[in-house]
């Protein structure tokens, strides 16, 4: 049976494939547009069993709110070429539309929804075999609240927040999605950092006290014996000092024997308490930084996000965020 222009046209509407896909498929189906479907299905799912091992490290990002339930989702490929085609962000908007309708809440129940003739996982696949890339879904997030909001930073497709509130502010509400998406905090409190999050802090930075303070008393040490502490700082830079002549061997000699000496005496006889409410400052820094309502409002510099949400609701309260980027940070 003759495939012609309109049999071809159809399934390239029916399924999204390229014309000469879809020509061959409807060549090996003898015309049989569903049997042709099948065709195209079927090698959706051998390329993206062949590229199950490849990274998928681009793609569509989006977010959407309906009422009080506000959901992200990555549809994730391999180029960025195929990230911006119009089709490929397409299917993410009917995935992530399909998401919220059913108030999802995790991506297994998102997989599972109906799509076309299969589910949205076998859509996915589906599309896999007509880019020729991996493609996966991740980074699905929900939130629920009085009132919700979302943010898709520069409309890119890249970084999408949403958040929940306890009521209505819509000023106040994108500010706060904006700021999630530009200071990436990990929890709205102090209350919400996790305490191995807390405790890991917290040894890191008693470690980094000590060895600060371990490394001022070798500087003071060295500068007392004449030497300059930046010329001896590393192996390779007494080497490569010593053959420029800016030290001499006898030099490194005795900054070896400070250094190790020094350090020795100073981590043996290191003020706990002063380490730890150095390491105490640290941790308060830290959670400055990473707490939402402590951080400065990107808006205004001068207040922190909760005192800007006081000024315009003193009842308005976070009740929970959610932020997902495809990018490395």
């Amino acid at each position: 049976m003759a495939v012609t222009m309109a049999d071809i046209t159809k399934l390239r509407k029916m399924s999204g494939a390229g014309m000469m896909d879809c020509k061959k498929a409807l060549t090996e189906a003898d015309g049989d547009i569903e049997k042709a479907m099948e065709i195209i299905r079927k090698k959706g799912q051998a390329i993206a069993a062949k590229r199950s091992d490849r990274d998928a490290a681009e793609g569509c990002v989006l977010a959407k709110k309906d009422g009080e339930f506000a959901a992200i989702i990555a549809l994730k490929c391999e180029t960025d070429f195929v990230a911006k085609n119009e089709d490929f962000v397409a299917l993410a908007q009917a995935i992530l539309d399909a998401a919220v309708a059913n108030k999802c809440k995790t991506l297994d129940e998102v997989k599972a929804l109906p799509m076309g003739k299969g589910t949205i996982q076998d859509a996915v696949t589906d599309r896999s075999g007509i880019t020729g890339e991996k493609m996966e879904l991740d980074g699905y997030n929900v939130v629920e609240g009085a009132y919700t909001t979302t943010y898709n930073h520069m409309g890119k497709n890249q970084l999408c927040t949403i958040v929940a509130f306890n009521k209505e502010s819509e000023e106040v509400a994108h500010n706060v999605a904006m700021q999630i998406a530009a200071m990436n905090p990990i929890a709205i409190d102090e209350a919400g950092v996790p305490e191995s999050v807390k405790e890991q802090e917290i040894q890191v930075a008693i470690e980094k006290t000590k060895a600060e303070q371990v490394q001022k008393a070798v500087e003071a040490a060295l500068k007392k014996g004449g030497i300059n502490p930046t010329h001896v700082d590393s192996e390779d830079h007494m080497e490569s000092n010593m053959a420029k002549g800016w030290i001499t061997a006898e030099d490194v000699a005795k900054a070896k024997d400070i250094i190790a000496t020094v350090s020795a005496e100073k981590a043996a006889n290191l003020p706990e308490q002063m380490i730890q409410n150095i390491a105490q400052g640290r941790l308060s820094k830290f959670l400055k930084e990473v707490c939402l309502l402590n951080q400065e409002d990107i808006m205004d510099g001068k207040k922190t996000v909760k005192e800007t949400m006081k000024e315009a609701d003193p009842e308005l309260k976070i009740l929970a965020f959610k932020r997902f980027t495809l990018r490395a940070e």
